[in-house]
């Protein structure tokens, strides 16, 4: 018999979001993961709020929504907005029911530099890595540490140059030498021009770096840079201090040759981190033969092999990120907003590897 058609369902709809969201959708556990860690963040939310004036947006769902932005990799928070209007899987991650008002683009905005400037995304990150079912997961001796790129939200028209007025319209800089000494980007003034290799175009963009532990390739720490060339050491000594500090043991560190240089070395080895870095021995043009940090004996040793195999999950880390994820372009400008944004990417992923390695 064939069915009728119609245009239009019923008026009313009595099946909860709970029903909606199959019991084997992933978004199950890590839903329950993040409301477990919500929880013991309660207390820096009473913080940060006023006891008068009018309701904001819940923190938890404004810091859940933000993680939904993460992990189908939405373009803006306006369209975030949108799907969380119409997508009943994202209002039951939420915590919206069916019939709740969304929030309106540039409320939310400025709810999330709210997050932001208090340092929310942080102590979200600590809380989860704190949290009893995580940290059997954490190695506390040994880490890996690698940058990436990632590109601003400026065009090369608005590089222009600090002093003295620019003639042309910036479409065509051909034959004309452009610098981050002589010119900076005017919608983005702390992006840096950067060239990935030689023989490579150079962008604007910044350098976010991460910190990754070698048990289960869990990142534990990020910061982000301006592009330059010794910030990918400075961030590594940076969150290597911050990490041996909190564990209170010596460790080891993974890294690829553009950490092979000796004050590098002497740095990490004053902290109490043995590095494990690929060793750039190779011999220049000029047949100059490069000096490595890494002896003989140490590159012949069990644990700078596993090192140097673990420090490339680091590299599924990015790879999620830019193409699941925000991080390979940011919608953000200014240092801080990307820092932020690029620490939610690192989180989204922990979240989707640990309920996995916690069934595995």
């Amino acid at each position: 018999m064939r069915g009728e058609f119609r245009d239009q369902g019923g008026l009313f709809s009595y099946i909860s979001l709970e029903e909606r969201v199959p019991d084997t959708h992933p978004l199950r556990k890590v839903r329950e993961l993040v409301r477990s860690v919500l929880v013991d963040l309660n207390a820096d939310f009473s913080a940060m709020y006023s006891e008068e004036g009018r309701p904001s947006i819940p923190p938890e769902q404004l810091l859940s929504a933000l993680l939904l932005q993460v992990f189908y990799g939405v373009r803006s928070e306006r369209q975030l907005m949108e799907q969380l209007d119409y997508n009943l899987l994202f209002r039951w991650f939420v915590g919206l029911s069916p019939d709740a008002a969304v929030w309106v683009a540039t409320t939310f905005t400025k709810n999330r530099e709210r997050l932001q400037k208090g340092d929310v995304f942080t102590k979200f990150m600590t809380a989860l890595l704190c949290h009893p079912k995580v940290t059997p997961l954490l190695s506390d001796e040994h880490f890996s540490v690698d940058g990436t790129l990632i590109e601003a939200w400026a065009s090369f028209k608005s590089f222009k140059p600090k002093d003295g007025p620019d003639d042309t319209d910036g479409s065509d800089f051909h034959n004309q030498k452009r610098g981050n000494d002589t010119h900076v980007s005017t919608t983005d003034g702390d992006s840096r021009l950067y060239r990935k290799a030689q023989g490579r175009e150079a962008k604007l963009c910044y350098m976010g770096h991460a910190l990754m532990e070698n048990r289960n390739g869990l990142a534990v720490g990020s910061v982000v840079t301006q592009a330059t060339g010794t910030a990918e050491r400075e961030a590594s000594e940076a969150m290597l201090a911050v990490r041996v500090k909190h564990t209170g043991k010596p460790a080891t560190v993974g890294e690829d040759k553009a950490y092979d240089v000796a004050a590098h070395g002497e740095a990490l080895r004053n902290l109490g981190v043995e590095p494990h870095v690929a060793r750039n021995n190779a011999t220049t043009k000029t047949g100059k033969t490069r000096t490595t940090i890494i002896d003989d004996e140490t590159a012949a040793s069990d644990g700078y092999a596993m090192s140097q195999t673990r420090r490339k999950m680091i590299e599924c880390i990015f790879g999620w990120g830019k193409q699941h994820g925000t991080m390979r372009k940011t919608k953000h400008r200014g240092l801080e907003a990307v820092a932020g944004d690029f620490l939610l990417n690192l989180i989204a992923y922990n979240l989707i590897r640990i309920p996995k390695l916690l069934t595995a």
